[in-house]
């Protein structure tokens, strides 16, 4: 079981935290080309990549539950989760907030076109940037394993 339980954590970390973690990126794109449907869009898919990435984070328990040799007071497991909850309340409470109003703003026209600056691109590229800085340092966590 323990095997099934880490080929199930990695592959749903590589396609549902993927994602999470570069469709804001892809959003701040569809921002400066005025695409407010694009951007929406992507509010919206990184508000459920971030949900389904609970999925990750079961098959990660199991994964613990089944393992001999550690448990969740291992430093890097408690670490990764405090990592990981951080990034999911970020991409939650501050990115996806702001993905939708820049998508509003860009449709009202609220951002200046000559500038090409949106309100909330800077909480976007702020946020993001440290969601995925998170993410790497769990990965780094995971694989090293100190």
């Amino acid at each position: 079981m323990e095997t099934l339980f880490s080929i199930l954590h990695v592959v749903a970390g590589v396609f549902i935290v993927g994602p999470m973690a570069i469709l804001p990126m892809t959003g701040m794109r569809a921002i400066r080309a005025r695409e407010a449907g694009q951007v929406q869009t992507l509010a919206k898919s990184v508000s459920v990549f971030t949900l389904l990435s609970l999925v990750v984070v079961l098959f990660g328990f199991a994964l613990l539950g089944t393992s001999d040799h550690n448990s969740f007071s291992t430093t890097w497991v408690w670490l990764s989760t405090v990592f990981y909850a951080v990034a999911l309340g970020l991409n939650l409470f501050l990115v996806v907030p702001a993905l939708r109003s820049a998508a509003e703003n860009v449709t009202t026209a609220a951002g200046s076109a000559a500038t090409g600056k949106v309100a909330g691109y800077a909480r976007i590229a702020a946020g993001s940037g440290i969601v995925s800085l998170l993410l790497v340092a769990v990965v780094v966590l995971m694989v090293w394993r100190p």
